[in-house]
């Protein structure tokens, strides 16, 4: 069900509630729109940490590389709050343009994650995230379970491979030094995440 509020103090006492109870985490404003994201559940929440966590183990340098669970990514300058949105998992090379403004990033992460959820918009993000030079994105969807993984290319991000419990096919990031393959499990799949010379493994 979608709503719309008209009415504007009803819409700020509703996103102060949110704030002041912590539903807001994963709120966005797209263009000006509110968007008020379903709370994660668990599975969700778990996946993003792990994510987070394997992804700190790959980097091993955390002096050189930043690594979020979660951060705001906006395309604005000024009055950024008009515009942004929030990855599960944000990487940020040296060298990358994107500026660290305290509040948000002002350009995208090279690297993101979105752990997609019933009802939420991740998929739409997409031209977003392309138009803030995020370089390489991985999608995990479990409703039904599956990896994506996209490149930039062209100002936007194009699907480069999708790995199912079925075929397990790997999804070789250019941006991190490891594969992601989704492995079959009970009673969910498994995510593999494989370091390019072998030497290490997680399975979340």
């Amino acid at each position: 069900m979608k709503s719309l509020i008209l009415d504007p103090d009803l819409q700020k006492r509703l996103i102060r509630q949110r704030r002041r109870t912590g539903a807001d985490r994963f709120d966005e404003v797209w263009n000006g729109i509110y968007v008020m994201s379903p709370i994660a559940d668990n599975l969700h929440q778990r996946l993003a940490s792990r994510l987070t966590s394997v992804v700190d183990q790959v980097i091993g340098d955390p002096s050189a590389v930043q690594v979020f669970a979660g951060v705001n990514v906006s395309d604005r300058d000024t009055y950024w709050k008009r515009n942004y949105r929030c990855p599960d998992v944000a990487v940020f090379f040296p060298g990358n343009p994107a500026q660290d403004r305290g509040t948000h990033w002002l350009g995208g992460p090279d690297f993101a994650v979105e752990v997609i959820s019933r009802y939420d918009r991740s998929r739409r993000k997409l031209p977003f995230y392309a138009s803030v030079g995020v370089r390489e994105l991985l999608l995990v969807d479990r409703h039904p379970w599956a990896l994506e993984l996209y490149r930039l290319k062209d100002n936007a991000l194009e699907l480069v491979g999708k790995s199912v419990p079925e075929s397990s096919a790997l999804l070789s990031s250019v941006v991190l030094p490891v594969t992601f393959r989704l492995l079959p499990g009970t009673p969910n799949p498994q995510i593999e995440v494989v370091r390019n010379d072998g030497t290490q493994i997680w399975l979340i």
